[in-house]
């Protein structure tokens, strides 16, 4: 059975969902998830966890992300981008000057209100369900982190392409919108497409048409440990590792204190393991039982 990651180069027009749907068809796999969502106009990194390492899926949308993005000013939408009612239309005479110099505000931490067009739940009813009925609710405003934000181009008069890495939570076409805002013409996303999520590029991504293709699509499955790269390996011995296997907690009072992606000795990734007072507990196990 398929077990592993696969970063998807999503394509325009397609849910996440449909992304999963269609890998659970070529990979013959039920247990297919995604982290990340992003919309059907955005396109890029996906990635999509089949078979057992669904059960990372938890510890994939915690990191930075990385998109590209159009920035149209002069037009504000009721979804903040270019696929929604037009609500406002401005002329626009911004040049880059003008536009770095209002970029600033929005650097490192902010406080963003979510769109209405979004999943988040108010009394547990999903955004865009109310939106499109037509109603607007008080969303409170919640702090993200934008690491770094730069003008890659400008390929029309009002428009721009802006390159953003972003906590997680971040709604890059929130962001165009509020720097319309600030700018006083108003503004939208035109275009997104993520380079970056959970620490995955562009670079290790395959289309659909990719996997489809290829004569062992379960060979560019990435390993479930891949997810957790930035951590330290720690290679169990032999009588440690039976014990993990069996739930065990370990003592092991010379392993620092930390998260680490642990081995056995065939080198099969078991789990992601915490040191702590001596001990390693697992957080969560990847073995084949």
């Amino acid at each position: 059975m398929p077990n592993g990651i696969i970063i998807i180069d999503k394509p325009a027009g397609w849910t996440s969902m449909d992304v999963c749907a269609k890998l659970r068809g070529i990979l013959r796999e039920k247990r297919v998830g995604h982290a990340g969502t992003l919309d059907p106009m955005a396109t890029g990194v996906l990635p999509v966890f089949i078979g057992r390492a669904t059960r990372a899926v938890e510890f994939a949308d915690k990191g930075d992300k990385e998109y590209i993005a159009g920035l149209k000013l002069g037009l504000t939408t009721n979804t903040q981008d270019t696929s929604g009612e037009v609500l406002e239309q401005h002329p626009v005479s911004v040049t880059p000057e003008q536009l770095e110099a209002v970029l600033t505000q929005f650097r490192g931490d902010i406080l963003q209100i979510p769109p209405m067009y979004s999943a988040i739940k108010i009394n547990g009813k999903k955004l865009y369900e109310l939106a499109r009925k037509g109603r607007q609710v008080e969303r409170p405003a919640r702090p993200v982190t934008i690491h770094s934000l730069t003008v890659e181009g400008q390929p029309a008069p009002e428009e721009f392409i802006l390159r953003v890495r972003c906590s997680k939570g971040t709604y890059v076409r929130t962001l165009c919108h509020d720097i319309g805002q600030a700018l006083g013409c108003g503004g939208c996303m035109s275009s997104l497409r993520r380079t970056m999520a959970a620490g995955f590029t562009l670079e290790q991504a395959v289309t659909l048409e990719q996997v489809q293709a290829a004569a062992d699509p379960a060979a560019l499955l990435l390993g479930t440990d891949s997810l957790f790269a930035h951590l330290p390996e720690l290679i169990l011995s032999e009588e440690p590792e039976r014990k993990l296997r069996n739930g065990m907690t370990l003592v092991m009072p010379c392993v620092a204190p930390g998260e680490y992606r642990t081995y056995g000795q065939g080198g099969e990734f078991l789990a992601l393991c915490r040191s702590e007072g001596g001990k390693l507990t697992t957080v969560k196990s990847f073995f084949n039982v």
